[in-house]
């Protein structure tokens, strides 16, 4: 019979610490090995290697595991290289069970000794490794939302500058050609503050363009035959465009690994907390638990569905339909007046704003389950 080993590292820069741990359905599960090494993937192998030499006249299971966080997927990658045999995993920090307080020591050792332990629970959570395409063309993305963050940024940096030295617009519509006439009939007192305003400019204009350069090129992106017809469908949704569209299929890779569309609102993190004691239940906030950028980006969806006439779909909700078929138009349109009109109903009930918005977004999620798993039956 194989024995179960479950190998925890803890990876840094410098070092990866290992911990062999042999776990029990009684109290007596122990560490059999613990060891610090140079922080490259053949030196763990090695370490594994030696383990099995000093028993040879037993067979082992083994599962090694870290994780997640600033090496990503390259450790596994580089791993499954090596020795595809081997059986890696990578872990969700935030639904790893761990034990705080108590003496309150942490180094290395123990962080491995803790990774190994979440290893053994049968409810331990796993992180889903993505092909390598899909996480390349997710980095594009989230590098396209890191400028559009230096561009709000600029904007609210201008704004602020001629707010200080008495220059408000008088409307609210910033950013139009009206604002930018006004901006260049402004008279100054001083010749440098007109410059540092140009300069300003200067950086407003080149990320402008940079965004419609990146935009068109993530056109191109979701015009790939893996992904174009996925994006169409998710683009018959109001507030799902194609950045948002892409970003959901390769940030979640696989929607059929969660068996129903609450699971995957639990996996970005949009459902209510709990704290519940005997008779009390206490609802809470969401947990935030998860994907935060996918969170993030069907929050802005949902604003989507808090105006308009319920029903009513625009010329170019429309022309993003066209592309698809009767039966998915039927699905994302049920999903649409749905939305719309429980959002109203909650804000007609004195729900918060937010927190109508936030069960917009739970729901769309899980309509979104139901389009990429083929769950449409109406």
């Amino acid at each position: 019979m194989k024995r179960i080993i479950k190998i925890g590292i803890d990876v840094h820069t410098t070092s990866h610490t290992l911990c062999i741990y042999e776990p029990s359905l009684t109290d007596e599960s122990k560490v059999l090995f613990r060891t610090q090494i140079i922080p490259k993937a053949k030196n763990i192998l090695k370490a594994i290697k030696n383990f099995k030499e000093h028993n040879p006249n037993d067979e082992f299971d083994i599962t090694c595991g870290y994780e997640a966080g600033y090496l990503g997927f390259s450790l596994y990658r580089e791993l499954k290289e090596l020795d595809p045999k081997l059986k890696c995993v990578i872990l969700a920090p935030t639904k790893m069970k761990i034990e705080k307080g108590g003496d309150r020591q942490k180094n290395d050792h123990r962080d491995a000794k803790d990774i190994a332990e979440c290893m053994s629970s049968t409810d331990c959570k796993y992180v889903h490794v993505p092909t390598e395409e899909d996480e390349a063309i997710k980095e594009y993305l989230r590098m396209r939302e890191d400028i559009k963050a230096n561009f709000k940024k600029i904007k609210q940096q201008i704004l602020a500058l001629l707010a200080r030295h008495g220059h408000l617009y008088d409307t609210k519509c910033y950013w139009t050609n009206k604002f930018f006439s006004w901006y260049k009939s402004l008279v100054f007192d001083d010749e440098l503050l007109k410059e540092t305003l140009d300069e300003y400019f200067i950086e407003y204009y080149h990320l402008e363009d940079r965004l419609e350069k990146l935009d068109r090129r993530i056109e191109e992106l979701a015009d790939k035959e893996e992904y174009k017809e996925d994006v169409a469908k998710l683009k018959c949704f109001i507030g799902i465009k194609t950045n948002t569209a892409l970003s959901l299929i390769v940030e979640t890779s696989d929607f059929k690994r969660f068996q129903d569309g609450s699971l995957y609102s639990a996996y970005l993190g949009l459902i209510p907390g709990e704290r519940s004691s005997s008779d009390k239940v206490k609802g809470l906030s969401l947990t935030k638990q998860g994907n935060r950028h996918l969170r993030r980006l069907l929050i802005e969806a949902a604003q989507s569905y808090t105006r308009g006439i319920i029903g009513y779909k625009s010329k170019d909700l429309k022309e993003r339909q066209a592309k698809c078929s009767s039966e998915v138009i039927a699905y994302a349109d049920k999903a649409n007046t749905r939305l719309r009109k429980k959002y109203y109903h909650m804000i007609l009930r004195g729900k918060n704003h937010n927190i109508a918005k936030a069960a917009i977004a739970r729901e769309l999620a899980s309509f979104i389950w139901g389009m990429m798993t083929d769950n449409i039956a109406l």
